[in-house]
């Protein structure tokens, strides 16, 4: 399977690897970019399930910012066979 690629599922930003969350739990404060860590905060290990985008503020499940490519369009174009009329 092919990396993802990762954009916000409401206006389509991405985001660049200086981009920071933070983490609100419990006061933990950590700062990190959360999709290095699908969504997991390396200072308290808590799973976030809702990601904002830091464009357009939105909230949705961390799991819906990563696209896969279509696998059937990596694959070799389909070869057509030509047919002559009365063959």
């Amino acid at each position: 399977m092919s990396e993802p690629e990762i954009y916000c599922p409401c206006c389509a930003w991405w985001p660049g690897g200086a981009d920071r969350w933070e983490c609100t739990r419990n006061g933990c404060g950590t700062q990190w970019n959360t999709f290095w860590t699908r969504g997991v905060c390396p200072g308290c290990g808590h799973q976030w399930r809702n990601t904002a985008c830091l464009r357009c503020g939105e909230f949705s499940p961390h799991s819906s910012w990563y696209h896969y490519p279509d696998p059937q369009e990596s694959e070799a174009p389909e070869q057509t066979r030509i047919v002559q009329a009365g063959s």
